[in-house]
């Protein structure tokens, strides 16, 4: 009798829906499809990417989180995998390219799996609690600890990151541009340790001249000209005031009329604005500076007023240039100039002087004494080269600040990666748990494909290592990078940091456990020609 029923709708009729199987087979697809597309970025034989942009600008790099963020992709799971690569960047700076390879690895992992129609929520378990022994092993027999003080090993760690980057030439001198600018601006204020690498070091790109002459300077530089011709431009020892508002008459703040009944009433106004800029004047001429910097504007009347004075005034500084300075030779923002005293002076700058460099005019504010903001000063052959050195400069920087922050370190090249998936392996836990140890020798396997080695002979002597190491402490035999073969990373010297690392393998498991959890994608796409106009406008139109 109710045969015939017809089948009911419920979701509208432009509503796409996919479920079960298939949509954990495409999520799984979609990571591997991404993870491809990064993989040859890995290591020091990586390869550039060449991103075309919509506008046409191009990009240059290999570093996994700015390839992600110039590619537009359709696919959800795709889009999550991106994000990764963000949070990755964000969070330590580094390792962008092998947390999407592991991801990636770790989907593919799972695959078989659900072919044999193993529950997802089994294998998310099983990850689970792989990671955690992952980050137990991490954090206690596979973890040095580093002395922060120790320079020479600091510049090893930093060494085995620039390495793999474009600047990976120049690495001496950008391994001591990072050290140098992560030491001016750690600040440790009563057991409190603070690295704002973000605010207080700039990094500063000018063309021209060589990557060689990129250096660190001992204060700040900003683009920027003296206010009027005839001001100093070389200044020894000088006093500097920072001030926050303008040095100009203040227009009213609403629509303001003023009634003039006589005509010496006018000139009484003229003159009640220029005793109000010679006032606010004398205040800063009180304090005796020979520099002064504004975030406002400065009138020709205070000009004059300040050039008589022999001051040097420079105005329409940047907010974040303005605390940099302020950091950098020990003065106070201002807000008020009546509120000036001698404490707010700083006096802690060698030297105030203003070159031209290519083009442009820069102020430098140098050989300050205790400098806690920095300028890093970059040069280079064309926008590209720079824009890419300075991508890598800033990953050199995390990871600089990292040692600061957290002083342990792992082996590099794909060794610890192997060490913790022999200890997974030993577990002898079936199933999901031991693909998880599979998945993790994508790191040195990728490595020995980026530098055209036999991967598989390279990977068979590495796991055999690894297996047979018996004695104290931790095996730290990895792939050599640049040639392929397996050695031995306390000889080669490359370590790096644990934060890194344990941000990537968490990061790594939970994506792929993310997206395992997905079993249905529903996506409403647009009606395209449809009956019904869309927006209200061309609605109204059809209305009338």
């Amino acid at each position: 009798m109710f045969g015939g029923q017809q089948p009911i709708l419920v979701l509208s009729q432009n509503t796409k829906r996919e479920s079960g199987r298939k949509v954990q087979l495409e999520n799984i697809q979609a990571g591997k499809a991404i993870a491809d597309v990064i993989r040859t970025c890995l290591g020091p034989q990586a390869m550039l990417k060449m991103l075309m942009d919509p506008m046409g600008g191009i990009v240059m790099t290999n570093d996994g989180n700015a390839i992600l963020r110039e590619i537009t992709v359709q696919h959800p799971a795709a889009k999550s995998m991106i994000e990764i690569a963000r949070t990755q960047d964000e969070e330590v700076g580094d390792g962008t390219t092998s947390v999407i390879v592991l991801a990636g690895e770790m989907l593919a992992a799972a695959e078989p799996f659900l072919q044999q129609q193993i529950h997802p929520t089994v294998i998310i378990r099983a990850y689970r609690e792989a990671l955690e022994d992952i980050v137990n092993y991490l954090q206690s027999d596979l973890s040095v600890q580093l002395d922060v003080k120790d320079k020479a090993k600091m510049a090893d760690v930093v060494k085995a990151c620039v390495g793999t980057k474009f600047i990976g030439k120049w690495s001496d001198m950008a391994v001591k541009i990072a050290l140098d600018a992560v030491e001016t601006v750690t600040l440790n204020e009563n057991g409190r340790l603070e690295v704002d690498i973000k605010r207080y070091a700039k990094v500063e790109k000018i063309p021209g001249g060589a990557i060689e002459d990129s250096c660190v300077l001992k204060g700040v530089m900003i683009n920027k000209d003296v206010t009027h011709a005839k001001m100093r431009r070389y200044i020894e020892n000088p006093r500097i005031v920072l001030l926050d508002c303008s040095l100009e008459y203040k227009k009213g703040e609403s629509q303001t009329n003023v009634e003039i009944i006589g005509e010496q009433d006018f000139t009484r106004m003229l003159q009640i604005e220029e005793e109000f800029v010679q006032r606010v004047c004398a205040d800063i001429i009180a304090v005796k500076p020979d520099l002064v910097f504004t975030e406002k504007g400065v009138s020709d009347l205070a000009q004059h007023y300040l050039l008589k004075a022999g001051i040097t005034a420079i105005r329409r500084l940047r907010k974040t240039d303005n605390l940099r300075i302020a950091r950098a030779c020990g003065a106070t923002i201002v807000n008020r100039t009546e509120e000036l005293t001698e404490k707010d002076v700083g006096t802690g700058a060698g030297l105030f002087e203003i070159k031209k460099i290519g083009d442009e005019y820069f102020t430098f504010v140098t050989q300050c004494k205790d400098p806690k903001a920095c300028t890093i000063l970059l040069r280079g052959a064309s926008k590209d080269i720079l824009n890419e050195t300075e991508r890598n400069l800033q990953d050199a920087l995390h990871v600089a600040r990292n040692l600061v922050l957290e002083p342990r370190l792992v082996a590099g090249g794909g060794a610890v990666e192997m060490a913790v998936s022999q200890l997974l392996t030993r577990k002898q836990v079936k199933g999901p748990y031991t693909a998880v140890a599979h998945a993790l020798e994508i790191i040195p396997r990728t490595l020995a494909q980026n530098c055209g080695a036999n991967t598989i002979r390279a990977l068979t002597a590495l796991r055999a290592k690894h297996a047979s190491h018996t004695g104290p402490g931790v095996c730290a035999w990895g792939i050599d990078g640049e040639s392929g073969e397996i050695v031995d990373m306390n000889v080669k010297n490359i370590w790096e940091p644990l934060a890194v690392k344990l941000q990537t393998y968490k990061t790594a498991v939970e994506t792929a456990i993310l997206l395992l959890r997905i079993d249905d994608i529903v996506s409403g796409s647009k009606k395209r020609g449809g009956n019904e106009p869309t927006n209200p406008a061309a609605m109204a139109q059809g209305h009338e």
